[in-house]
């Protein structure tokens, strides 16, 4: 069996996986998608991450497109796996370290706000009563999002005290930590700016056809291709730097007072995006791993 240049780590076939096994024909690229599941980790004489009977060390470069729900010692050692092939010097798109950081959403506005970037006001913490405080704090108008999350799963608009007491109460009682972000009005509509080794790739005006005030596309929304301006392109390669991510999906959205950081995704997909703009996503990811040195 021949050995792939290329492995995208994957959670299952599916649009994305077809899309990008179609470019890397294009190209001319041997790329083989592999399962997080199927990863092995050896220490001895075979040392190495292998995963399908792979030797992961000797690809030329890692793509990481999406990983499984699992259970935290599940992730752990994924994740473990990923910075021992890094350590190695295999070249991973996204590093450990940025896939760490932009999936929970506290560490990522942390690093935005480090960087001087403009976040929404938000709270994080596990008492319920220090919650709600919090919730009056942010004008009694906010968003509950899970920690870990994406793709507008899981939020929760609250608008009242007492549906607030049920929420971070019923969230305390299963080990859930409470995040409370001021609620931001927008219309209906965000930003989604894709951004690939320091250059915006493609964006969309995402936009909700109920005028609900979520704009995601898995939630229904619509992407609009846009042209960002100057101050746009900046707070979204900014953003991208302060997390650390090569690849990135930045989530923009325009208030009254200007625009706000939402979310970094490290793991963006990009059928709606290709959709609305067509660029090939896929390809310009595949030629940034061909330009990867070892």
């Amino acid at each position: 069996m021949n050995h792939p240049a290329y492995v995208a780590l994957v959670s299952g076939l599916g649009w994305h996986v077809d899309d990008l096994m179609r470019a890397a024909a294009r190209l001319g690229l041997s790329l083989r998608p592999v399962l997080f599941t199927s990863l092995v980790g050896r220490a001895g004489p075979d040392a190495s991450v292998y995963a399908e009977g792979l030797d992961l060390n000797g690809v030329s470069a890692l793509l990481v497109r999406m990983m499984p729900p699992g259970s935290l010692e599940q992730v752990v050692f994924r994740m473990d796996a990923l910075h021992r092939l890094e350590s190695a010097g295999v070249p991973i798109v996204n590093p450990p370290r940025a896939i760490e950081t932009a999936v929970d959403k506290y560490l990522t506005l942390a690093r935005l706000e480090m960087a001087g970037l403009p976040v929404p006001r938000t709270w994080v913490g596990e008492s319920p009563e220090a919650a709600l405080a919090a919730f009056e704090e942010l004008g009694g108008d906010v968003v509950v999002k899970p920690l870990f999350g994406s793709e507008g799963r899981g939020l929760v608009r609250l608008t009242d005290r007492e549906t607030a007491w049920r929420v971070v109460h019923a969230l305390a009682r299963v080990g859930s930590v409470l995040y409370l972000q001021e609620y931001v009005e927008s219309g209906g509509t965000d930003l989604r700016v894709l951004v690939l080794d320091g250059r915006v790739l493609a964006a969309m005006r995402r936009r909700s056809p109920t005028g609900s005030w979520r704009a995601n596309i898995a939630q229904g929304g619509r992407g609009e291709p846009i042209q960002l301006d100057a101050e746009a392109e900046r707070l979204s390669l900014a953003a991208a730097r302060a997390v650390g991510c090569v690849l990135a999906g930045v989530d923009l959205i325009e208030s009254r007072d200007g625009r706000l950081i939402l979310e970094v995704n490290a793991v963006p997909g990009w059928r709606a995006l290709t959709a609305a703009t067509g660029v090939d996503v896929a390809a310009a990811l595949l030629e940034h791993l061909r330009n990867l040195r070892r």
